[in-house]
């Protein structure tokens, strides 16, 4: 009932953007195909560079900071009992490991949300609301739950490289704020042209370490 609720106030709000697919009524993966389809499909017609930088962030929904989902509820403009029960939702709980017929002690959980319930996936989206936020004008970018997708074009493959990795120091800088991590290992680059001279491949980097420029159909599926 409170689930039902709070979706009903963010939807008719539109705090969160129609970019954000995963967990909300009439919006799936398919979205996320078609934005991405159609960059393409105009970087082609345009005879311009598209890359396109698939994010992981690791342990995202185990790892989120509570305090910060209260934080934006507020900016959202929810007062009075809501919030409060919300508060009372996520404080205090503890968990325990159980092998065969063996169970560990009592942990406390000071981060992540409850495993199984419903109101858990809108929170998280209340969570990963505002990364969207980050992208420069010049960056497009579409989530689906914590898979982040971005994309710039041009005919400078330089200038397309200076963008994103404006891009991806503004989003490691959302990810230490909000205690999460990007994986540079499991991210992927990929970079859409048909062009035929040669030119030299993306190169972005994510701290020290380059993300991974991957060919067009070699996804891992976890990024597709």
């Amino acid at each position: 009932m409170v689930n039902t609720n709070l979706v009903y106030v963010l939807e008719k709000e539109k705090c969160i953007s129609p970019l954000q697919s995963g967990f909300r009524k009439g919006r799936s993966t398919l979205d996320n195909l078609l934005f991405l389809e159609s960059q393409i499909r105009d970087a082609f017609v345009r005879r311009n560079h598209l890359v396109s930088l698939f994010f992981d962030i690791e342990k995202a929904y185990d790892r989120t900071w509570r305090y910060g989902i209260l934080r934006n509820m507020h900016d959202f403009g929810l007062r009075g009992n809501l919030p409060i029960f919300i508060f009372n939702f996520l404080a205090v709980r503890y968990f325990n490991v159980r092998i065969g017929h063996s169970s560990s002690h009592k942990f406390m959980q000071d981060q992540g949300f409850p495993q199984g319930s419903v109101l858990s996936v809108t929170l998280f989206n209340i969570h990963m609301s505002n990364i969207l936020h980050q992208l420069p004008p010049s960056v497009r970018g579409m989530l689906y739950v914590d898979d982040l997708q971005v994309s710039c074009q041009g005919s400078d493959m330089r200038l397309i490289e200076r963008q994103l990795q404006t891009t991806v120091n503004r989003l490691v800088q959302w990810c230490d704020q909000k205690v999460h991590t990007i994986s540079p290992s499991k991210s992927s680059c990929v970079h859409f042209c048909r062009k035929r001279n040669l030119h030299p491949d993306p190169s972005i980097h994510i701290g020290n370490v380059q993300i991974p420029v991957v060919r067009r159909g070699a996804l891992p599926r976890s990024n597709l």
